[in-house]
């Protein structure tokens, strides 16, 4: 008997048909002896719904603490459907809100961070023999205050849950089959990889790859929990053995001994903006003064690239994601002064493509062939960034896709 957590994402739970779908699946594994924890997300669209709501009435930044309170109703709708479910076919269920765990976080509303998770009341549910289902996206602070943990964040509730229960494996069901080279719908020859790295899958949700929030995998890897993308849009009663070795097992690099490829997969972002400061003294400081402001104003900030001094002045530029364009303009805005900024510009239509693979920590000459085919299509980078398995580089979205084709052409992605 082994303990599993599933997730299942809002595709997953669209509608009371593919809600017993999950609760037959669910099922079936608890049948062969398991005991499950399930984390559902929303309904599909339901979180975008509340966030019009509150955006009607409050406009484009709705306060924090409360839109918290109300983006957490959807997982709550989901759990209670998904308990209903079970119970309607004979399986003993109970669904829990992230508060009543507890899943405790810190206080930033809109993106909170756990903490810490109280599984004694979960621990004893599963073993009188019940299914245990938790709201995923959610906890609550050290006051009491209900809080969310960010987009994508059912996928962190899951894989956090696993890891403080040392479940034996986290399933994360999506309406995709595993872990794509790159995106289908746009490189049709995309092929599914059967093995990805922690430091990989970690690599490509943060460049844009949508298929697992990044603070998921940051998870999993921390934990060593073991961790599987599937599919939930099979048939619910397909042999447990074949569903079991399905999708793109999540893996750790020292667990395999062959040698990986250069090139795992291609990765972009559409959601990119880019800010540049220009002529601010060339000064010990000045990129805390710029960034300091930002941080404050809870926006994630990506690349970054200092120009050379140039009589004592340089430029700064940056990125952060589209959505949070508007509110960093207004921040530089108003610390342009104090900083001694010449201007602040912006560009909203830009893009960001990366190659990624642990292969490049044993392989010469990636960066050139990627640059050279790049160049090869017409396409400028704008920036430039690097780690030890993957290089980043922003450019205009309009070449996006072609970009995306180009190099999974280029490094022979489609080829298993």
């Amino acid at each position: 008997m082994a303990l599993i957590v599933h997730k299942y994402g809002g595709t997953s739970m669209g509608s009371t048909d593919r809600i017993k779908n999950v609760a037959a699946r669910v099922a079936k594994w608890h049948d062969a002896g398991h005991q499950i924890v399930v984390v559902p997300s929303a309904m599909s669209g339901e979180t975008n719904r509340l966030i019009g709501m509150a955006r009607e009435i409050m406009g484009d930044q709705p306060d924090p603490r409360e839109l918290d309170m109300i983006c957490s109703t959807g997982e709550q709708v989901s759990v209670g459907l998904l308990a209903m479910a079970l119970l309607a076919i004979g399986k003993d269920a109970v669904s829990y809100a992230g508060w009543q765990v507890a899943i405790k976080t810190d206080s930033s509303f809109t993106k909170a961070r756990i903490q810490s998770i109280d599984d004694a009341k979960v621990r004893a549910d599963l073993d009188s023999g019940k299914i245990v289902i938790i709201t995923g996206f959610q906890g609550v602070d050290d006051d009491g205050n209900i809080s969310t943990l960010g987009r994508g964040g059912s996928d962190t509730s899951a894989v956090a849950i696993a890891a403080a229960m040392k479940a034996d494996e986290c399933l994360i069901y999506t309406d995709v089959d595993g872990v794509y080279t790159t995106d289908p719908r746009v490189v049709s020859e995309a092929r599914r990889l059967k093995t990805v790295t922690f430091e990989e899958m970690l690599e490509m949700a943060s460049l844009g790859s949508k298929v697992l929030q990044s603070r998921s995998v940051e998870f999993a890897g921390n934990y060593r929990v073991p961790t599987r993308v599937l599919s939930s849009l099979t048939d619910p009663l397909m042999p447990l053995e074949e569903e079991a070795n399905s999708g793109t097992l999540i893996s750790f690099e020292e667990d395999t001994n062959m040698e990986q490829a250069v090139i795992s997969g291609i990765a972009f972002n559409r959601d990119e903006a880019k800010i540049t400061i220009l002529g601010v003294p060339d000064k010990p400081g000045v990129a805390y003064h710029i960034l300091g402001p930002v941080s404050d104003a809870n926006i994630e900030v990506d690349m970054i690239i200092q120009n050379q001094s140039v009589a004592g002045k340089t430029d700064f530029t940056f990125t952060v994601s589209r959505g949070e364009y508007t509110k960093a303009m207004g921040v530089l805005e108003g610390v342009k002064g104090e900083i001694g900024a010449a201007s602040v510009l912006g560009d909203a239509k830009v893009s960001k493509v990366s190659v990624v693979g642990v292969g490049m920590r044993s392989h010469v000459g990636v960066a050139s062939q990627m640059f050279r085919t790049l160049s090869e299509e017409g396409i400028n980078i704008l920036m430039i960034s690097t780690s030890e398995i993957k290089i980043s580089v922003l450019i205009d979205e309009k070449y996006m896709e072609l970009a995306v084709r180009a190099l999974h052409k280029a490094f022979d992605l489609e080829k298993a």
